[in-house]
């Protein structure tokens, strides 16, 4: 790979518009950034390196989805028109439907299978600038189908140029086989399942679903503690229907971020801030369930806590596969600002993954993972609804995409 510079662009280096260079450049040698700023105090080092133009374009550092779903066998369409049509999540539950569906689907599909299927739904995520994503487990709920999601997700990152972190979700529904069994459930999750996934290198993260249609916080805090034991950091599903407390106990175990967060009271908001986690808020599950309980979004700011949002791609609650879209919902739905928005999805959403030194932000000595866009301004890319912006992507200095 030549050294190369890209120049006659406009940067934004941590996805902040008021923070911005005009006419800048960026050097780029061995996958990585040594020099950025305005063009014309390019160093005389790098004079006589290969240019690449933009002719002009916004650049920002390669997006970030932080919280998504992605493999998983089947879809809910069906099951959707159904509510529609005035069914009920419980009548269609009753028929085999919901997220019992999903996990049936995704058990007799094999891993070419869910390959093929996420394929289809991270495609569309990278044509819009996304370099880095977090898959989930969850939809498996046993040893034997949670790995298989896991390896699925893992092979995505290694065939397609995107990072992607795998975060161990098994404490996501009960399973049919442990029916009104939860706290065995648990100690399956703990002793069985979670020990064995960490250890084959499966784990990055680790999820629960704490709420009073997924896991207690007794049940969760199980699955905290067998984290702690392996080293993993844990984030949590929480507060999405109601206040449970969820979040102030991921607080106390470090949580690298707590998402939905909708019924959030500012005692948890407190926790978070002293803790370090990161709110993820998750617009496309709110519009696609029709909720009316806004996240506190005021005592957020309030209290500083970094805001991050994501798609929660997902079969049932949010089948989104447009980082862009969710990005438009956050401001319309949730009153974000254009600045919020922008690092919701670069440096803020960097750290709900905890990995903020190597996302979210275009420094020297970083990764040049970055994406190039067709706009005259960057919010643009929060306003616009199904325009296609992204002209390229950059990773690791390499042209990963480009838009035909």
């Amino acid at each position: 790979m030549k050294p190369t510079v890209w120049h006659d662009l406009k940067l934004c280096t941590a996805g902040d518009p008021d923070d911005t260079i005009s006419d800048a450049a960026i050097a780029v040698e061995d996958g990585r950034i040594v020099w950025l700023g305005t063009f014309a105090d390019l160093p005389r080092d790098h004079a006589d390196w290969h240019r690449e133009s933009l002719g002009g374009a916004w650049v920002t550092p390669g997006l970030v989805d932080c919280h998504t779903h992605l493999v998983y066998g089947g879809q809910r369409a069906d099951e959707f028109a159904q509510r529609l049509a005035g069914v009920s999540y419980e009548a269609i539950a009753q028929q085999g439907g919901g997220i019992v569906s999903t996990v049936r689907a995704t058990r007799v599909a094999d891993e070419d299978t869910l390959f093929r299927a996420a394929i289809e739904r991270l495609e569309p995520l990278l044509a819009e600038g996304v370099t880095a994503i977090e898959i989930k487990s969850g939809y498996g709920l046993d040893l034997v189908n949670e790995r298989k999601m896991l390896r699925v997700a893992r092979l995505l990152g290694e065939r397609y140029p995107v990072t992607v972190y795998t975060t161990f979700l098994g404490a996501h529904a009960l399973p049919p086989e442990f029916a009104g069994r939860a706290d065995d459930y648990i100690e399956e999750v703990c002793t069985r399942m979670l020990p064995a996934l960490a250890d084959e290198g499966l784990v990055d993260a680790v999820d629960v679903f704490c709420e009073r249609i997924g896991f207690s916080l007794s049940q969760s805090e199980k699955v905290f503690n067998t984290a702690a034991r392996l080293g993993l950091p844990v984030k949590m599903h929480a507060e999405q229907l109601s206040n449970s407390g969820g979040t102030a106990l991921a607080a106390r175990y470090g949580a690298i971020s707590a998402d939905h967060l909708e019924f959030l009271d500012e005692a948890g908001v407190r926790a978070m801030k002293a803790a370090g986690t990161v709110a993820v808020l998750l617009p496309g599950a709110y519009y696609f369930i029709r909720e009316t309980q806004l996240p506190p979004v005021d005592l957020l700011r309030k209290h500083q806590v970094p805001i991050a949002i994501s798609t929660d791609s997902n079969p049932g609650t949010s089948p989104v596969t447009s980082l862009l879209l969710v990005m438009n919902m956050g401001s319309t739905l949730f009153r974000l600002t254009v600045p919020e928005v922008l690092q919701g999805v670069t440096v803020h959403a960097a750290q709900a993954l905890g990995r903020a030194d190597r996302h979210g932000v275009l420094d020297v000595g970083r990764e040049a993972d970055f994406a190039v866009w067709s706009c005259a301004s960057l919010a643009e890319l929060v306003y616009w609804l199904g325009r296609p912006l992204c002209r390229m992507v950059v990773r690791g200095g390499k042209v990963a995409y480009t838009r035909g």
